[in-house]
């Protein structure tokens, strides 16, 4: 809306139209913009008479006027906004591209973080105007736009990009553009979000869309959302660290990630609902607040407290549907079936503290505690992997038996709500405690046959544990942690390897190990698989980059604390006490590299059950979609861990599996240095079964007897062989 003192804006009698829609702007969004000195001579304007306009910050300016200091509006918007303002000040300024500046008193600009990763930890203050992200993987300031009836959210990238969602008041911004290698080896032409978003949707299978068309709340419908979310979010955190120069901050991957699927409306649950949530399973882990959102488990992307309107006999009251206890109040969680939960607000970085107020989520509580509806409790835990970053976990549905209000830290009041667990729900935050106190030494893990079946082999122990019968442990063998080829074979290609002597660099497109990956490097800066290739190809022996490089993820060994342990009905099994987030390398397979006629003399007698078959024809499309294809491995490589292996030779077969291979070859011109390399398929909690597919040989050889499969999954094959 502009407005022109000195002119009649009273319309004429009969003339106003009630039902025409005002484009009304806040006016702290507005700034004063003047005629141009230059222009001033040439003015048609009346003298005394010079119009005062209110515009947006990020413009369009008409033309013959400049912003006044110290808002900012780049050139090429400006330019763009001359060349669409072709009518007199007086009339109306027609609407120009959103610039990719950001006003001043918007957002912060994010520093410390690449691609959704680790960044500085800041805490959420829930209830005020401005809140920070607490997922502990960016520090980025963000905008929340509440409806009026609280369950609209709004989510700001930090780069330009607002979106809103729910049934309220919302604010948007066109997305921005970034930037992409060309062909593999420059960083010079510009890509929309909305073209790299449309190009990575095209690429999943259409199944994934068959079953997000079903019904909301399957299983497979959150699995999937969530599987999208991870693809779109790498995928363009890859594409952002290929551009980001030295200085220009950290990015927000994960937020243009959601804003894009949430636009597009590829989500499940997007109803909210008080209880369960459809396809959602209690212990169920999250790393980003957007993740929450997508599958109808909590809608606010950042505030703590999620309700809904319910109509009473005359009036609608707010109630309480879920919360999320993430360490930004003093919560007391130290029992894990009763939580004391803070309530909102108080807390203003501008304003300083004062007492919080019965409102919004606040009176949403308090109306729950006197309703005794069921509330969904999400809590935020530390990130083991990545110490300023957070887990979330869904810990199953509580009531709120009590609250009150009590002096906090600061000597205002703040609300207080004690929630207590419902019964005979599976546990999810106690065996985070349990994890914690093993690890402490507070408390001993049961069933423990040996601290460490490595030796010292890894960095990290792995314990060899069995509490279901009195079983001493496998089959003896030897533990290494590397392939042993007794016949190294020769090159595959002639090899000089990168010359990054201080590691490979995301944005060295002349980097020869970089141009192997596509003109990307394979691993985002928290060490995670960006996309999956065929092939991997690390920095080898024939590199000169340091051991820490980036490229050389698979060959650290291990890093999460592992436990072999005798499951109920499939022999030995692999579990980690640590939480894996999807795109994670695990382990390797090691093991005897042999050749096909040793397999076929093992294998064929069925003498050797931990021979690894690269041969093997897998449903890649359970495993992640859009990539149909067992990967193209560039020779045949067997390996048999049955004397000489490591972890996982533990790792059982299921046709639903949580964990993936894939090749990596890892740069080396004296022989073939291939390996074959486990990743996290989707965000494993902790103490859940690593699993993988065993595949299919094909075709089936007459002597190949198959084998009951037991994975229970329920798109179980029945058998594997």
């Amino acid at each position: 809306m502009e407005h022109h003192f000195g002119q009649d804006t009273t319309p004429a009698s009969g003339s106003f139209d009630k039902s025409r829609v005002l484009n009304v702007k806040p006016l702290r969004t507005l700034v004063p913009v003047f005629p141009s000195p230059s222009n001033s001579a040439s003015s048609s304007q009346p003298q005394g008479g010079a119009p005062f306009v209110c515009v947006s910050p990020s413009g369009p300016f008409p033309s013959g006027v400049t912003p006044f200091y110290p808002f900012f509006i780049s050139p090429e918007s400006q330019r763009l906004s001359e060349q669409n303002v072709q009518t007199p000040v007086a009339q109306h300024v027609p609407t120009a591209p959103i610039s990719t500046a950001v006003p001043i008193n918007t957002f912060k600009t994010p520093t410390g973080a690449e691609n959704g990763d680790v960044g500085s930890s800041r805490k959420n203050t829930r209830s005020r105007v401005q809140v920070i992200e607490d997922d502990g993987y960016s520090n980025v300031e963000i905008d929340e736009f509440d409806a009026e009836d609280g369950t609209g959210t709004g989510t700001g990238t930090g780069t330009g990009t607002v979106t809103g969602t729910g049934t309220g008041r919302s604010k948007r911004k066109s997305l921005k553009k970034i930037k992409a290698p060309e062909s593999g080896v420059s960083a010079s032409a510009d890509v929309d979000q909305d073209v790299v978003a449309a190009e990575i949707l095209k690429s999943l299978n259409p199944m994934i869309f068959d079953v997000l068309n079903q019904p909301e709340g399957s299983r497979d419908s959150v699995a999937y959302t969530l599987m999208i979310y991870e693809v779109m979010r790498r995928k363009l955190g890859q594409i952002e660290d290929s551009n980001r120069s030295a200085n220009s901050g950290a990015k927000r991957p994960d937020l243009k990630a959601g804003a894009i699927m949430m636009n597009k409306g590829i989500r499940t649950n997007s109803k909210k609902r008080i209880g369960i949530v459809p396809g959602v399973e209690i212990g169920d882990i999250f790393y980003f607040r957007f993740e929450l959102c997508l599958v109808g488990l909590h809608a606010p992307s950042m505030a703590g407290i999620d309700y809904i309107g319910s109509k009473t006999s005359q009036e609608e009251e707010p109630l309480a549907v879920s919360i999320v206890s993430s360490g930004g109040y003093e919560d007391n969680v130290e029992d894990g079936d009763v939580l004391i939960y803070s309530g909102q607000g108080g807390v203003n970085r501008d304003k300083g503290a004062s007492d919080q107020k019965l409102e919004r989520g606040n009176l949403a509580l308090e109306k729950s505690a006197h309703r005794g509806n069921e509330v969904r409790v999400i809590r935020g835990l530390r990130d083991v992997q990545h110490p300023t970053g957070k887990v979330y976990v869904y810990d199953g549905l509580y009531k709120i038996q009590d609250s009150w209000v009590e002096k906090a830290k600061t000597g205002f009041n703040v609300f207080k709500y004690k929630l207590v667990r419902l019964p005979a729900q599976p546990q999810a935050y106690m065996i985070w405690k349990s994890v914690q106190q093993w690890t402490e030494k507070s408390a001993s893990r049961a069933g423990v046959i040996l601290p460490n079946l490595t030796s010292g082999t890894e960095k990290v122990p792995v314990c060899l544990v069995n509490d279901v019968d009195s079983e001493k442990g496998p089959a003896h063998f030897t533990y290494i942690k590397d392939l042993k080829n007794l016949r190294p074979a020769a090159p595959m290609e002639s090899s000089t390897g990168c010359s990054c002597v201080g590691g490979c660099q995301a944005t060295n497109f002349n980097c020869p190990c970089i141009k192997k990956n596509g003109g990307y490097l394979p691993y985002s800066a928290a060490s995670l698989l960006a996309d999956l290739k065929s092939v991997i190809y690390e920095c080898g022996p024939s590199c000169q980059c340091p051991s820490s490089c980036r490229n050389r993820v698979s060959q650290g060994g291990l890093k999460f604390r592992l436990e072999v342990y005798k499951t109920n009905n499939k022999g030995w099994g692999l579990r980690s006490w640590d939480a894996i987030r999807a795109g994670t390398f695990i382990c390797e397979y090691a093991g005897e590299v042999m050749d096909n006629a040793r397999v076929e003399e093992l294998g064929g007698d069925n003498e050797d059950d931990y021979i690894f078959d690269s041969t093997r024809i897998y449903q890649q499309l359970e495993v992640f979609p859009g990539d149909t294809e067992a990967p193209k491995i560039p020779s045949p490589l067997y390996i048999s861990a049955k004397a000489e292996g490591n972890v996982a030779r533990f790792m059982n077969h299921s046709c639903s599996p949580n964990v993936l291979w894939r090749p990596v070859i890892r740069e080396n011109k004296n022989e073939s240095d291939l390996h074959i390399a486990f990743y996290a398929i989707r965000h494993i909690p902790p103490m859940m079964e690593l699993t993988y597919d065993y595949g299919i040989v094909l075709p089936p050889k007459v002597v190949q007897r198959k084998k009951k499969c037991l994975c229970g999954s329920v798109k179980c094959r029945g058998y594997f062989c």
